[in-house]
């Protein structure tokens, strides 16, 4: 886990320069177009040779870039600014072959210093933009060697100002297609980050429910199982003593109660350890179900609508089975409220990649509050003794660890549903077979 999230603190960079990419082989398509236009127009004379050099290099580079991204390697800051400084030095060598200061298309400039300022931090942004004003201004100087031929000044004028249309269109689309673009990956990458960091903190806490039980377990095994044949004897030599019948039913009572402790004990200690050291393996949806219902009680009240028994999901098998015996084995308590007849319905049904396993009762449903606290450890509303408070938290952790989920919907008198959603895929015909 520590190095996949460090894998995702280090993609950012890798976005950015796959963008980055992206944007120089539209600008690459866009300045040969507009080589070709200018020059079939007659509109300038221009330089083809150190133009369609030019071309080439960023060209070159773009090649590089692309297949350096493939080698997975961490991207720096630094590196980005030094793409996106090369960027405005081509674009300066493009601009002064073909018009210098007067060539619209030097608004493309301000592209340049808006991606720096939403790619970089401020000290290389600030870099990229006095950069991109020393090389707009340099272009002034550099006039009188200008390897051009330009038109009479009122047809330059004409010219020059249909530029400006064309340039700030390519600029403000430009701008926010990648600036809108990159937010989005950056999103995604974050929250792909905090689903991971969250999945860590629930296997911390999972390990730790683990050491607690089997802690608390081992502890207390040696006094119950002392207080349980303290009891037995006392309650051998009242019965030769001829003690009251309400002394012996106490004692009955510290008996039985001390293997409910001790009961609890066990059950705490499988569940939250139930899944270590399980191989994943594929198993198909209709013997995930079959080995969930194998032996539930009152399996007899459940109906079956397994649509898509052939489709396989990936995970320990025993895990996956007692995750959806645990919703099922709540749904039959809430359904057994009230009347005691009520129906729990099991849906499954392959959904795009993915198969969707769907357990709903008629029970008396849960309040907002019972539902957002659903799932937490040692959180249950049922009967002292009924539970452990740990069955939905694993069955959650489980399905999330898997790539999944687990989702529940309930509001009061409407029942609840429980749904576990993982990936999935249908075999192969020869392997159906």
């Amino acid at each position: 886990m520590p190095e996949r999230i460090t894998d995702l603190v280090a993609e950012p960079g890798r976005i950015k320069l796959e963008w980055l990419v992206k944007l120089h082989w539209i600008a690459i398509l866009g300045e040969s177009a507009a080589i070709v236009g200018v020059q079939a127009a007659g509109l300038m004379e221009l330089p083809l040779v150190p133009l369609a050099a030019l071309v080439g290099l960023a060209a070159v580079v773009n090649l590089a870039l692309s297949g350096w991204i493939r080698t997975d390697r961490a991207v720096s800051d630094r590196f980005l600014a030094g793409v996106m400084l090369f960027d405005t030095a081509v674009l300066t060598g493009l601009l002064h072959l073909s018009g210098g200061h007067f060539n619209p298309f030097s608004t493309l400039y301000i592209v340049n210093v808006a991606l720096a300022a939403v790619l970089l931090p401020p000290r290389w942004s600030w870099t990229q933009a006095g950069f991109s004003v020393l090389a707009f201004g340099a272009l002034f100087p550099m006039q009188q060697w200008a390897p051009f031929g330009v038109l009479e000044h009122e047809a330059m004028m004409g010219v020059h100002l249909y530029g400006m249309l064309v340039a700030v269109a390519i600029a403000a689309f430009v701008i926010v297609l990648i600036v809108q673009r990159v937010s989005r990956a950056l999103a995604r990458r974050d929250d792909e980050l905090a689903r991971e960091r969250r999945l860590a903190d629930q296997r911390a806490k999972l390990a730790s429910l683990v050491t607690l039980a089997a802690g608390a377990a081992h502890e207390l095994a040696t006094p119950l199982s002392a207080i349980a044949v303290a009891a037995k004897e006392l309650d051998r030599d009242m019965a030769r003593g001829g003690a009251s019948g309400e002394a012996r039913a106490d004692l009955a009572l510290i008996r039985s109660q001390v293997s409910r402790c001790k009961e609890i004990l066990q059950q705490m200690s499988a569940r939250a350890g139930e899944n270590a050291g399980e191989p994943i393996l594929e198993v198909s949806v209709a013997r995930w179900v079959e080995g969930a219902l194998d032996g539930l009680p009152g399996a007899a009240r459940v109906t079956s609508d397994v649509a898509c028994g052939e489709a396989v999901v990936r995970g320990p098998v025993h895990g996956l089975e007692r995750a959806l015996r645990v919703l099922l084995q709540n749904a039959l308590q809430a359904s057994a409220e009230g009347a005691g007849i009520g129906v729990v319905r099991l849906v499954a049904r392959a959904v795009g990649p993915g198969v969707v396993l769907e357990v709903g009762d008629d029970g008396p449903g849960m309040t907002p509050d019972v539902l957002a606290r659903a799932g937490e450890p040692f959180f249950t509303t049922k009967e002292p003794g009924q539970g452990s408070g740990l069955g939905i938290y694993i069955a959650r952790t489980l399905a999330e660890q898997l790539g999944g989920s687990l989702e529940l919907e309930s509001a009061p008198g409407r029942g609840t549903k429980a749904r576990i959603v993982l990936p999935g895929r249908t075999p192969r015909r020869e392997e159906a077979a």
